[in-house]
């Protein structure tokens, strides 16, 4: 055999494989690596979404801990308030409740001070009255007695 009808003979069934590969199976070949590539360039963008849902879902976590953060204290805040407006209110009540028994204290003094210069203007009176007649020497009448009782009283 010649060599160069063995060279084109095979350079025919080259081209002939080559042909139908590139009709018949190229397309099949092309088709796959595509769908590939798309399915990669999905699994990208999913990714990518992903990251980006999970850096929103941060900012929205972080976002919710700060406001729970302020609301928490607002409220101790709130409780500090409150709590010092009860001590207020309870020295406030203290002061008020000290004053009523002051009064109080001072009325029973006053009451029994008046108590006391009554019985005292009475004993008085009954030893002037004692003396008096003891120094004349005579008895005086139950009603003149009572009756110098009551005006040497009125007097002291």
């Amino acid at each position: 055999m010649l060599p160069n009808i063995t060279l084109v003979i095979q350079g025919l069934a080259f081209f002939a494989v080559a042909w139908m590969v590139m009709k018949f199976g190229w397309p099949h070949i092309m088709a796959a690596i595509e769908e590939r590539q798309q399915k990669i360039a999905e699994g990208l963008a999913a990714a990518d979404r992903s990251q980006i849902d999970l850096a929103n879902a941060q900012e929205k976590a972080n976002e919710a801990l700060k406001e729970a953060r302020l609301k928490a204290n607002e409220i101790i805040e709130q409780a500090h308030q409150r709590a010092n407006a009860i001590v207020d209110q309870a020295k406030t009540d203290a002061a008020v409740e000290a004053t009523r028994q002051k009064a109080l204290a001072d009325a029973e003094i006053l009451a029994s001070s008046n108590r006391a210069r009554e019985e005292l203007r009475k004993q008085v009176s009954t030893l002037a009255v004692s003396g008096a007649e003891a120094l004349l020497k005579r008895e005086i009448d139950a009603n003149a007695h009572k009756a110098l009782l009551e005006e040497l009283a009125a007097q002291l």
